[in-house]
């Protein structure tokens, strides 16, 4: 899923903008005909594109004449859950609860339970409970990684194709990409989507192996591979924002290659 990515400026710094909760970033784009404002609701940053020939002071007051606005969208955004104990996370699209309870680790870092009689399951992780959520954010990575790694051969296989590479990141722009050279890049929180939807994203991104665009061809090759593609699309559309409530500590994990 390839996206134009436009060039930041940098952060905005302003006095009358410190309690907006969220960072300001400004990007100049060379298209843009007037300043625009949006809220990325899965990088909850508020970002300003300005034309040729604007500056960061005008930036700042026309993001200070419409911080209600800003205010009202950030609202809107479904509160972060950091990885502690006692949250309620989605793992291959099944309700887990996390439980930090302290126990010696032994080979299997993270167990899971089998579902009470509310259908609930834990991922019971073991450890020092200050290194639980580390342990915890590793153990879904490689998750994420086998799921990926076993979807991303079949759909290649099916199609004739190969990837050079996949690695599994935090990224919160996209949920997967294709490099020119053949690496794929997917997002770890594919793993806490119903099986059908990492599968998706797995055969979109080998497509673009050999289509890097989203013309007809391309999506003919994602028909053959991935029939049920239209669903897997919605349901993106309407629940992928909720999995980025899941947030990891900044800088903990820079990306893991298959």
């Amino acid at each position: 899923m390839r996206h134009f990515q436009v060039p930041a400026l940098g952060a905005l710094h302003d006095p009358r903008l410190d309690d907006i909760g969220a960072p300001v970033e400004v990007r100049r784009h060379p298209g843009a005909r007037r300043l625009t404002l949006r809220v990325s609701r899965t990088r909850r940053t508020v970002i300003v594109t300005l034309p040729s020939g604007c500056d960061l002071g005008e930036a700042g007051k026309f993001l200070h004449r419409n911080i209600d606005w800003v205010r009202q969208h950030l609202g809107n955004l479904p509160q972060q859950v950091p990885l502690a104990d006692g949250i309620l996370m989605p793992l291959r699209g099944e309700p887990h609860r996390v439980r930090f309870l302290g126990c010696s680790p032994g080979r299997v870092p993270v167990a899971v339970t089998k579902a009470d009689e509310e259908g609930v399951s834990e991922l019971v992780v073991c450890g020092r409970p200050e290194h639980a959520p580390r342990r915890l954010k590793d153990w879904l990575f490689a998750e994420a990684r086998r799921d990926l790694n076993d979807r991303v051969a079949w759909h290649a296989q099916n199609l004739g194709l190969k990837a050079k590479r996949i690695t599994v990141r935090d990224q919160t722009s996209r949920w997967g990409s294709c490099s020119t050279t053949g690496a794929l890049s997917f997002s770890w929180r594919l793993i806490l989507a119903p099986p059908g939807i990492l599968d998706y994203v797995a055969a979109h991104e080998v497509a673009h192996l050999a289509e890097m665009n989203h013309g007809p061809r391309f999506w003919q090759l994602v028909e053959k591979t991935m029939p049920r593609k239209d669903e897997a699309r919605g349901w993106l559309r309407v629940y992928g924002i909720d999995l980025h409530r899941f947030s990891l500590d900044a800088g903990s994990c820079s990306g893991a290659d298959i």
